[in-house]
């Protein structure tokens, strides 16, 4: 408790003169409207004094409103009755309850009060007890502004009216003791001492600053007035969850030390200083920012040094999350600095040497990571070298590299080409520009050239079946906008005899949990005999064209497309190719005398294949060469004997086509169902 209430208190009933002045008086009954004294003020005030048994006098008071400022209390209900005498020594005694209803964290809402005045000594002490919460405070009478204070096992929701004066939080759990000096005046309050933290909690409206179990202890300074408080601590923290914004720790058994100073006022919240040292995870220096929302308005590492795997599991394992990176393994060891504003980054920079980095779900890894970088939105900093001992992106492996970086003006540009082995071929960046303070803008820019990667190896990496072939193509701008990459230019794929052309690609949101991407293909005179040996399709010879337009996949699923395909000039096709596609399409063969005869034979001429299908709400709208009574042509025969499928669902839905393709290529039936 603060001493503040017990001087105020006292004052009131030296006011009343009663009792300390004439104590054979008894049935003493006086009531008050309002009565405000320095930093107190009471509302419907009474106070009776009676005879008590046992000699002195039975005190009872009661205010339905006290509204105590530094405290944070308003409108507390407040009942008091005890015993008041004077002891052997000449000392003021009372003993009784306290009773407070509605005050923050349900402080003393029944604490047991002794209250000892020594004008000899010109002292009062104050001792509370409730449950296993007990506070003592002493004050010498002529500055009873000041007071000596010990806390033992206060439940830390007691101090929430406190806080609140300052800051938006809620303390939710806890308990801690304390030792400390105070000074209160209607100025404010100033406090200084030690203290221990026990399974501490707290949050705050928007959930962006929280703490959970926490352990601690150490020293603290507060300093409060008009303009808010002023709090340094000095201490180490151990076991618990903190969220700072961006920044959430899981903190380890062992202490954790931390220098924090803090302005807090208006409900934000400013650590002007801030050093964190975890032995064996991360030790950094820097300051952070909060606006009354509980939202980030700066996060300032002016040094930062981070141990891996440790630094990711304590620390760094949650924010990436928040960036669709899970399950990240890691080694090594990162250095650097950060300057991050509510309207985005201002600078960064770091160095490392041998960092090993791997998402766990694939999506990228780096091994032998060293060099920097060094960037700034508005300084030209020293030129930098990143090099890597492989990179994989999406199972797609890349050999050593050595790169050079140079920031000017806010861009960080590569200052001489990049030239990346991949597959047997390469990928070779004749320029890039990122710009990482653009927001909505463009943030990326670069010009690149794929050639000579082997498919072959690029089927394998992605688990595709083993395509013969290679990769090239030029891709002149590649621009990073919002959180959208798009290409221009395109992607040129030597492949069966033929080529596949992909062009207008974007890729959203790349490294989230569910990236979109979207483009265009063109097939183009696709040897049909080669395709189908590859996927186990049944025979079929000629050539192919066709497109998939306006595609888009979701987490590398399609979601829609237009996609035709159509080999006009002939060819044969075997028994089980007609089997596979009747199957995809739904359809069937003619009958009757023209169905017995294909029987007969294992391959058939024919003079067009053709088949379309438009992805749509999960649901396939399936066309063909030519539409017929109730259905579309899918191949049309050439010779003898003549063949014709027809297809007769012209809406299919699509998980059940790529079930139908599955066992098509994998050398079984399809079954329509």
């Amino acid at each position: 408790m603060r001493p503040t209430s017990s001087h105020l208190l006292l004052c009131l009933f030296l006011l009343l003169g009663l009792g300390l002045a004439q104590p054979a008086r008894a049935d003493i009954t006086v009531a008050a409207k309002q009565l405000s004294l320095p930093g107190l003020r009471l509302q419907n005030l009474s106070v009776q004094l009676d005879e008590d048994p046992g000699g002195g006098l039975h005190l009872q008071l009661q205010a339905s409103q006290a509204d105590v400022a530094a405290m944070g209390w308003r409108r507390v209900g407040l009942h008091l009755d005890g015993r008041l005498w004077r002891d052997a020594q000449l000392r003021w005694v009372f003993d009784g309850r306290v009773q407070l209803h509605g005050a923050p964290g349900s402080a003393l809402s029944n604490a047991q009060l002794t209250w000892v005045v020594n004008p000899d000594s010109d002292t009062m002490q104050v001792e509370l007890r409730q449950d296993k919460a007990q506070a003592n405070a002493w004050l010498p009478l002529d500055q009873p502004s000041h007071a000596q204070i010990s806390l033992r096992q206060l439940p830390a929701a007691w101090l929430q009216g406190l806080l609140g004066t300052v800051w938006s939080g809620r303390l939710t759990g806890g308990r801690l003791d304390a030792d400390l000096a105070l000074d209160a005046d209607d100025a404010g309050v100033q406090s200084s001492g030690q203290f221990t933290l026990a399974d501490v909690g707290f949050d705050t409206p928007s959930g962006t600053l929280a703490g959970q179990g926490v352990d601690g202890k150490g020293r603290f300074g507060f300093d409060s007035d008009d303009n808010g408080a002023q709090i340094s601590l000095q201490g180490s923290l151990g076991g618990g969850q903190l969220l700072l914004g961006p920044l959430y720790a899981k903190l380890p058994a062992h202490p954790v030390q931390l220098d924090v100073s803090a302005h807090a006022g208006h409900g934000a919240i400013e650590l002007q200083r801030l050093h964190v040292n975890d032995a064996d995870a991360l030790q950094l220096d820097g300051a952070l920012a909060f606006d009354t929302k509980g939202d980030l308005q700066a996060l300032r590492l002016d040094h930062f040094h981070a141990n891996f795997p440790a630094a990711y599991q304590r620390y760094g394992q949650a924010w990436l999350a928040t960036l669709g990176v899970h399950d990240l393994r890691s080694a090594g060891h990162l250095s650097g600095s950060l300057d991050l504003r509510s309207d985005g980054l201002r600078a960064f920079a770091f160095d490392t040497e041998g960092l090993e980095l791997a998402d766990g779900a694939g999506r990228f890894a780096v091994s032998g990571l060293h060099g920097g970088l060094d960037w700034s939105a508005q300084d030209d900093r020293p030129a930098t070298t990143l090099g890597w001992q492989g990179l994989q992106f999406y199972r797609m492996p890349s050999g050593a590299v050595q790169s050079h970086w140079q920031s000017r003006d806010g861009t960080l540009a590569l200052s001489q080409p990049l030239v990346v082995p991949v597959l047997k071929g390469q990928l070779r960046l004749a320029s890039l520009d990122w710009r990482p303070a653009a927001a909505k803008g463009q943030r990326l820019a670069t010009s690149l050239t794929v050639t000579g990667v082997d498919m072959a190896s690029l089927s394998h990496a992605l688990g595709w079946p083993s395509f013969p072939g290679t990769l090239g193509g030029a891709i002149p701008s590649l621009r990073w906008v919002g959180d959208r990459f798009e290409l221009a230019g395109g992607l040129s794929v030597n492949v069966f005899d033929g080529f596949v052309d992909v062009t207008h690609l974007s890729l959203q949101q790349p490294f989230g949990d569910a990236p979109v991407l979207a483009g265009d293909i063109s097939l183009s005179q696709l040897d049909l005999g080669a395709l189908t040996s590859v996927f186990d399709f049944g025979s079929i010879t000629g050539r192919l064209d066709g497109s998939i337009d306006e595609l888009r996949l979701v987490n590398w699923s399609p979601v829609a497309f237009r996609a035709w395909l159509l080999a006009d000039g002939g060819g044969r096709i075997s028994q089980r190719a007609v089997n596979n596609l009747t199957a995809v399409g739904g359809g069937g063969i003619a009958g009757g005398l023209q169905g017995a005869m294909l029987k007969l034979f294992k391959t058939f001429g024919y003079k067009r294949i053709g088949l379309n299908c438009t992805l749509h709400g999960a649901v396939c709208q399936m066309g063909g060469l030519e539409n017929e009574d109730g259905g579309y042509t899918i191949v049309e025969g050439s010779g003898l004997p003549h063949l014709q499928v027809i297809g007769h669902q012209t809406r299919v839905d699509w998980p059940t086509l790529v079930r139908r393709l599955r066992e098509a290529i994998n050398g079984h039936a399809p079954v329509i169902r």
